[in-house]
């Protein structure tokens, strides 16, 4: 899927869903992202990785939908975990303290 500058790819696993976020999170695509992971989340019911390599910008809406995904995530028992963040990106993540709630790894081969 692919609309305003966002790009969002899902391929199922066995024990999770590999999410490829690309582009831009902001007020313009947030709910293009939270409508998919929300589809997600309800089509496979298994935990999230999701791979932010390609992802170059969120703001504080990208942010919220993050955490509104985590929330629905967590009342089917189940996790995200955040790969390959940028270092301005994750910054954003230090600086609000959702590196406390999200587990966040350096690549996709150390989330498995």
């Amino acid at each position: 899927m692919s609309s305003s500058g966002l790009s969002i790819k899902e391929q199922e696993h066995e024990n999770h869903v590999l999410i490829e976020i690309g582009g831009e999170v902001d007020i313009f695509t947030c709910q293009q992202l939270k409508d998919t992971l929300y589809q997600v989340v309800e089509k496979y019911g298994k935990d999230l990785v999701m791979d932010c390599a390609r992802l170059n910008y969120i703001d504080s809406t990208g942010l919220g939908v993050f955490v509104a995904v985590l929330k629905k995530v967590k009342q089917i028992d189940r996790g995200i975990t955040i790969v390959n963040l940028k270092d301005s990106i994750l910054k954003l993540f230090l600086i609000t303290s959702l590196d406390t709630l999200f587990n966040i790894k350096h690549n996709a081969n150390s989330a498995l």
